[in-house]
């Protein structure tokens, strides 16, 4: 029934991971709500969701092109990746 998508445990992890964050960022905006936008270094008005989003869109192109340039392994993305969260958390 679910041989449509290749569930490897990686791959269970990212989706377990996306949830985990909006299920945070749930919890946060219920116990402090309003989430102020703020303007970071990119000129934008961003709340948390929106951080959020652009984290993981990054970290979507960060994976492709590194798959693109050098392929495997892809610990050196995900170092990347997190390092561009907390920076997207952090200034954007």
């Amino acid at each position: 029934m679910l041989g449509w998508m290749a569930w490897t445990w990686p791959t269970a992890l990212v989706f377990v991971g996306i949830f985990a964050a909006i299920g945070l960022l749930t919890v946060l905006e219920i116990r402090y709500p309003g989430g102020a936008a703020r303007r970071g270094v990119l000129g934008l008005a961003t709340t948390r969701g929106d951080r959020l989003f652009i984290t993981l869109l990054g970290t979507a192109y960060i994976f492709l092109a590194w798959l693109g340039i050098f392929g495997l392994p892809l610990w050196w993305p995900l170092a990347l990746s997190l390092a561009w969260g907390a920076f997207a958390f952090w200034k954007v």
